[in-house]
């Protein structure tokens, strides 16, 4: 599960990386929760033919599914989908229409933030926040679905995005992540080399790239709020 995270905006990972020339010009949180507006990547105009290329846009963190009938019902749902289990998007009412349409996202993330209960009685019943990151300090793009919905009062157009998740039980380091006895989850993090065959992927071969991170190539730790609100202050790594 990804409920919150910092997402990355340096201009040579979106560039180099992520193959995106501009960032988008709207603004977006330093910290992103669920029904707030955050950068992410997309397949240009949605096409998915060999001259379709990357771009980035604002969307919502949580997927409001195009069959939404009024603005009340489809913030309802956006409070949501801000999550996809993997397993089981490509059949979900809520996902399935973006899944069979290939409409992937790719979120650029500099860390992200889990519970952990493992100290919970030290710390008055409460979990403890903590930063994950990538082992090597370098920003990653989880990946996730993006859907259009269109306002029938108003006409007005609006993005949004699901991040997808595994199964994390066992897992060395976000197995201790979330309260004991729920399942074990995490975002899906694309390999670095990998972004361009995520984007063009087809459904089959979306199935297959979904898969945990090992636990070699993320570093966790403690992060309390006041500590993590000063370390958004810091500047994006570069490559």
């Amino acid at each position: 599960m990804c409920t919150n995270y910092i997402p990355n905006a340096n201009p040579r990972f979106w560039g180099d990386r992520l193959g995106v020339a501009q960032l988008p010009p709207e603004p977006w949180p330093d910290e992103i929760f669920p029904g707030y507006a955050a950068p992410i990547v997309v397949l240009g105009d949605g096409g998915q033919g060999p001259g379709a290329a990357p771009q980035g846009v604002v969307a919502r963190f949580g997927l409001v599914p195009r069959w939404c009938k009024d603005a009340a019902q489809a913030k309802d749902m956006g409070r949501r989908t801000y999550n996809a289990r993997s397993e089981t998007a490509a059949t979900k009412p809520s996902f399935r229409a973006p899944w069979r349409d290939r409409q992937w996202a790719l979120a650029p993330m500099d860390h992200f933030y889990e519970p952990c209960w493992e100290d919970a009685a030290q710390h008055g019943g409460h979990s403890v926040r903590w930063r994950i990151a990538r082992a090597d300090a370098q920003p990653f793009a989880a990946a996730g679905l993006w859907e259009h919905w269109v306002d029938p009062g108003s006409g007005e157009i609006s993005t949004s995005f699901t991040l997808l998740t595994v199964n994390a039980d066992g897992h060395p380091l976000m197995g201790r992540m979330h309260r004991p006895g729920d399942e074990k989850r995490m975002p899906v993090i694309i390999a670095p080399d990998q972004y361009q065959t995520w984007l063009h992927a087809t459904p089959d071969e979306a199935h297959r790239m979904v898969r945990a991170t090992p636990a070699s190539a993320l570093v966790g730790a403690p992060a309390p709020r006041a500590v993590a609100a000063s370390a958004q202050s810091l500047k994006p790594g570069l490559l």
